[in-house]
């Protein structure tokens, strides 16, 4: 049986130690980052190994939006433009399918080598001001148009095979500091909120899987982080939004969270999210996280069991036409200057 929560590895092998551990802890799945990749034969046998000391196929997660964020990348990966940029070219282009299509090739990418969750896309509204964290990640301004951008892009990823994980909900583009320093405290009231921040996770509350943000929205829990607000996550993730399906919390890591990685576990479990995430691959942190993470039950395993049945597709059959699709409306982009 598994537990609820993800767990990330110390570098680009399994330890003696972290074998030991994924076979008595059964974390759900893991997430890599970059200290995890070197080419594509070693993180296939990575997320072999991983699999075989767990003894079922279980999720192997990973970041790949493009732009900043992409953990597969040169010179053994192609890579892929950010959000905004790969949004604002296909609007250039008139090609809104190009999302689709190009985040189909990022799941051949990822399925070729054992992983098969994308945390991404990435459904945060762009406003003045807001942290660089977010920045160029997010599609753009206008909910309708993220909406789109961000249905495009899970397409693709669904067709390839990858469960798409749309992030950070409800919503982090209002904040103003990085959550991985710091807590973010948003002051727009509710009706602001979900005229904007919230209408894209509305528009994607079918897909199957979502993360959290960690920031305070103090219209609506002034006290808690979203991730650990039952407030947030049963009156607007799951009510308001209409998200049933499977949530992660972003990293327990990160600097917006107080207390132990035990006390943040707990405290993110009892709130309602499904699954937590836990990312820095130290092993007394895994222990600490895994202590806290119940077997998964109930809902909570059957949304992950729901989620889990995206994890079939096909490698797109003409990506040098996407490639050269793509350069052409980067070029045009780049002329427009938009």
């Amino acid at each position: 049986m598994s537990r609820a929560f993800v767990t990330g590895l110390r570098g680009t092998a399994l330890s003696a130690d972290e074998r030991a551990f994924l076979a008595d802890a059964a974390p759900w799945g893991l997430i890599l980052f970059c200290r995890n990749v070197e080419n594509p034969d070693q993180v296939r046998r990575l997320t072999g190994d991983f699999r075989d000391a767990l003894g079922w196929n279980a999720p192997v997660l990973i970041d790949q939006e493009g732009g900043r964020v992409q953990r597969l990348t040169a010179p053994h990966w192609r890579t892929y433009p950010s959000g905004r940029r790969l949004a604002g070219a296909a609007a250039v282009a008139g090609d809104l399918k190009l999302i689709e299509d190009v985040a189909r090739l990022i799941g051949d990418d990822l399925a070729a080598v054992g992983i098969d969750v994308d945390c991404a896309p990435c459904l945060d509204i762009a406003t003045p001001g807001m942290t660089p964290a977010i920045g160029d990640r997010s599609y753009g301004e206008r909910p309708d148009r993220v909406a789109a951008a961000g249905r495009a892009f899970a397409d693709g990823l669904t067709a390839a095979g990858v469960l798409p994980v749309i992030k950070h909900v409800p919503g982090h583009g209002r904040a103003r500091v990085d959550s991985h320093h710091e807590l973010p405290v948003v002051d727009a009231d509710l009706d602001s909120l979900a005229a904007s921040d919230f209408a894209p996770f509305a528009a994607l509350a079918d897909l199957p899987a979502a993360m959290t943000a960690h920031l305070v929205y103090t219209a609506i829990d002034a006290d808690r982080p979203a991730t650990q607000s039952p407030v947030v996550i049963e009156r607007i993730i799951r009510d308001r939004i209409g998200f049933d399906g499977l949530l992660f919390s972003d990293d327990l890591s990160m600097n917006a969270l107080k207390g132990t990685l035990a006390e943040r576990a707990r405290a993110t479990l009892a709130a309602g999210c499904d699954i937590a995430l836990h990312c820095s691959g130290d092993i007394g942190e895994m222990v600490a996280v895994a202590a806290e993470a119940p077997e998964l039950v109930g809902k909570a395993a059957a949304r992950a069991e729901r989620a889990l049945k995206g994890r079939a597709g096909s490698p797109h059959d003409d990506a040098d036409g996407v490639l050269a699709r793509l350069d052409a409306a980067l070029a045009a982009f780049d002329v427009a200057g938009v």
